[in-house]
């Protein structure tokens, strides 16, 4: 792709983030939504391929059915307020069917069908962008109507998210699939805590953000995909496989690495609210993913693989590639845990 096009298109995304986050008006947030899914398929069509187009003809056709529902939506609570403010969502009607259409555009269960299949047909680095920063838009006008979403659909949606995210990602070695899983399990979480403390949200995907951005980073850097090909890091980055090993076990929430901050946040806030059959139920289908990043720790710092003495030099001839803010991401994904009472006070 022509570089000054790439500009363009990365500016488009940023500048149509901004608009959804920025915009208290229905309308310019979804003219910010449509450009924002328009913008991104030429990254994802980045390296031409018959799989990146399955991956971003499903992604625009998914993201088209959300916009139209919530246009839907947009127009329903129209008729019934004659505003269009965003924080003044009144029928239940237009409040459902705004969930839903932000629940596709987020992948949550019953609707995360696309997550996977996407992630997997496009490179690295469009995978990044759709599982870190197409996540801001849809957050952000949750976040601003929250007081009135559906509660029963919301917490359903959220915990068949942390159950599926969990199951599904089991029998997966594409660790596209894997990470976009992973995306699943933590908007679960996030959208749980959402009617309760829409501010633990905002600190869940913060974080979620910093986490996901670090591992892609340091798959990028190895370029692997598969779990075999992770297993080779040892021979060319030494340093690099303790380092994917502590995101990985950040990832799956392991105390005392940041992972566990959000998690222990979350399920503090739901007990304060009487409720206690749901972070149970959370805190188990945890296990699952914690099993599947285990799974993956050991095959890339714990196993030794047979290998000729000439093999084990490759690291030292190895082109490394320029990581600009990968040192910052891998210290704020592994070790924020202690300043958690911190954040619990303007939490």
């Amino acid at each position: 792709m022509n570089p000054f096009i790439y500009i363009i298109v990365l500016m488009t995304l940023i500048l149509s983030t901004t608009i959804v986050t920025t915009s208290s008006h229905w309308l310019f947030a979804w003219i910010g939504l449509e450009m924002n899914t328009m913008a991104i398929i030429p990254i994802m069509m980045k390296n031409p391929s018959p799989r990146a187009t399955e991956a971003s003809t499903k992604y625009f056709l998914t993201q088209t059915t959300a916009s139209a529902l919530l246009m839907l939506a947009i127009i329903i609570n129209l008729m019934y307020s004659g505003q269009w403010t965003i924080m003044k969502v009144l029928n239940p009607t237009a409040s459902t069917l705004m969930t839903t259409a932000l629940a596709i555009k987020l992948g949550l269960s019953p609707f995360h069908f696309w997550v996977p299949e996407v992630t997997q047909g496009i490179p690295l680095s469009a995978g990044l962008i759709l599982l870190t920063w197409q996540k801001l838009a849809p957050i952000s006008i949750l976040y601003q109507i929250s007081p009135s979403v559906n509660l029963h659909l919301m917490l359903t949606m959220s915990m068949l998210s942390i159950l599926i995210g969990g199951w599904a990602g089991l029998n997966q070695t594409q660790l596209r699939k894997i990470m976009a899983y992973s995306s699943i399990t933590h908007m679960g979480w996030m959208t749980t805590i959402l009617p309760y403390n829409p501010t633990l949200t905002l600190l869940n995907l913060m974080i979620y953000i910093m986490m996901t951005f670090a591992m892609f980073m340091l798959l990028i850097l190895n370029s692997t995909t598969t779990t075999l090909s992770l297993t080779q890091t040892w021979n060319m980055m030494p340093t690099i496989t303790i380092l994917i090993m502590l995101m990985l076990l950040s990832m799956g929430g392991l105390p005392p690495l940041t992972g566990f901050m959000p998690k222990w946040m979350i399920i503090q806030e739901l007990t304060k609210n009487d409720i206690l059959t749901l972070p149970t139920l959370m805190t188990l289908t945890a296990l699952l993913n914690l099993y599947f990043y285990m799974r993956l720790a050991y095959s890339t710092t714990l196993t030794l693989f047979p290998s000729i003495n000439n093999m084990k030099m490759k690291w030292q001839f190895y082109p490394t590639k320029r990581m600009t803010l990968l040192p910052t991401a891998i210290v704020l994904s592994t070790m924020l845990l202690p300043i958690t009472p911190m954040l619990s006070i303007l939490m």
